[in-house]
Parts: C-alpha cells; sequence; structure tokens
C-alpha cells in the first residue's frame, strides 16, 4: 500500500507522503500544471524582489527547484524541507539544503530578509502556527510570498476546475508519479484549500501585515505577499 495522508494533515503522514513521491516529483509537477509550474516560479521570483546579499528562506521546498530559481536574483537562498528524501532528490542543485519542521524552524530570531513557501503551506495542519513561526525568522520589515492553489474567483471556472480538472488529477499524474494515491490527496488538499481572501485573513491573523494577493492563471494559483511589521 502506498503512503498517502489525510485532509488531517498529520506531520508524519505528510512526510512519509512526500518521500514516496520525491522520485520524479518535478517532472509530474510539470505534467499535473502543463508547464504552468515554471511560469509560476518566475513570478513569484520577481514578487519576492530578492536582492544580492539578502538572505531568502525557502520553506517546502522540495528538490529545490524554486531555491534556484530565487538565487538568480544573487540572493543567499536555503530550502528547508522536512521530507529527506525531498531534499536527497535536490542534492545536485548547488544550493544549501536544511532538514526543517515548519513550525520549529531551526534558524534565528530576524534571521531572514524573505521567506516564502511555493505549494506547501496547504500541507501544514496549522495554517496561522506555520505563517507565526516563519514570522520569527524574518527581521523586522522583511517580507513573506506565498505561492499556493487557490479557487478561480469566476463561477463558471471554479465548477470546471473542482469537478473536472481535479477529479482527473489522479489519472492525469498516474504514469508519472512513483505513488499515485498521493495525487488523490493532493487534489483532495487543493480543493479542500482556502479561496484568497481567507487566506489573506489567515496571514493577517499571524501578524503579518499589508497582505496582498496577485491571481495567477485565472486564480487556479494565488500569489499572496505580506511584511513583518517592524
Amino acid at each position: 500500500m502506498m503512503a498517502r495522508a489525510g485532509l488531517d494533515k498529520d506531520p508524519r503522514d505528510i512526510a512519509v507522503m512526500f518521500d514516496g513521491v520525491a522520485k520524479g516529483y518535478d517532472r509530474t509537477n510539470t505534467v499535473m500544471t502543463m508547464g504552468f509550474d515554471r511560469r509560476w516560479r518566475e513570478i513569484t521570483r520577481q514578487v519576492l524582489d530578492a536582492a544580492p546579499g539578502e538572505k531568502v528562506l525557502d520553506l517546502a521546498a522540495g528538490t529545490a527547484v524554486s531555491t534556484v530559481e530565487y538565487a538568480r536574483s544573487g540572493a543567499w537562498c536555503v530550502a528547508a524541507d522536512f521530507s529527506l528524501e525531498m531534499l536527497r532528490g535536490g542534492a545536485d542543485r548547488g544550493v544549501p539544503r536544511v532538514a526543517a519542521d515548519a513550525f520549529h524552524l531551526p534558524f534565528a530570531t530576524d534571521a531572514f530578509d524573505a521567506v516564502t513557501v511555493s505549494f506547501g503551506l496547504r500541507n501544514m495542519n496549522d495554517t496561522v502556527a506555520a505563517l507565526t513561526e516563519m514570522r520569527r525568522v524574518v527581521r523586522p520589515g522583511g517580507r513573506l510570498v506565498i505561492c499556493e492553489v487557490s479557487q478561480p474567483p469566476l463561477r463558471p471556472l471554479r465548477w470546471l476546475y473542482r469537478n473536472t480538472v481535479l477529479r482527473g488529477l489522479p489519472l492525469i499524474t498516474k504514469p508519472f508519479s512513483s505513488n499515485s494515491e498521493a495525487y488523490s490527496y493532493l487534489a483532495e488538499s487543493m480543493r479542500d484549500w482556502h479561496d484568497q481572501r481567507a487566506v489573506a485573513q489567515l496571514i493577517a491573523t499571524a501578524g503579518w501585515r499589508d497582505v496582498e494577493w496577485l491571481n495567477l492563471t485565472f486564480g487556479v494559483v494565488a500569489l499572496h505577499r505580506a511584511i513583518n511589521p517592524a
């Protein structure tokens, strides 16, 4: 039986599940998103707007594909994830990698200029606690950028997305994934995730300020940006 997590998002189950999909994960993501994942990473880098000399934490970084993209800015970027197999999958990517629990990050307070999470926030079972811990390790005035699936604001597109695209996702990814059961969970978690305004409210509840968002690809994905107040 292949490992998969449930919507209670038990951290141990999530880690085991991502260990199981590490092989072929990047290829499966590209297939699943029809190649849009590359564009989303590029836009996330632009919104993050990291400068040379800055320190950026890429949390839930998986195989560090996103970390490499952000490092193109000249900033020092570290990939952190609690799936060891995912981190091992990025061993040849030339960026520092750290095994880390999002709720107990192994970094000093105010250690980073920015923190970013791409498609990992919805897998954390206490969203506000995770966002609060992220704020701890970011200096006052530092930035948060979240790239995550969302809910298309137009009702016909939302219906099509939830009832056609997400239902077909496990079948689409099955030939490419090392753990097809995991993609059933991922589809369920995408359907169950908050809309853009609700995510903004969670970010604000964690103490971040000036929260704003940008819809990508008709709102299937959204970028949220916020500032750690002084």
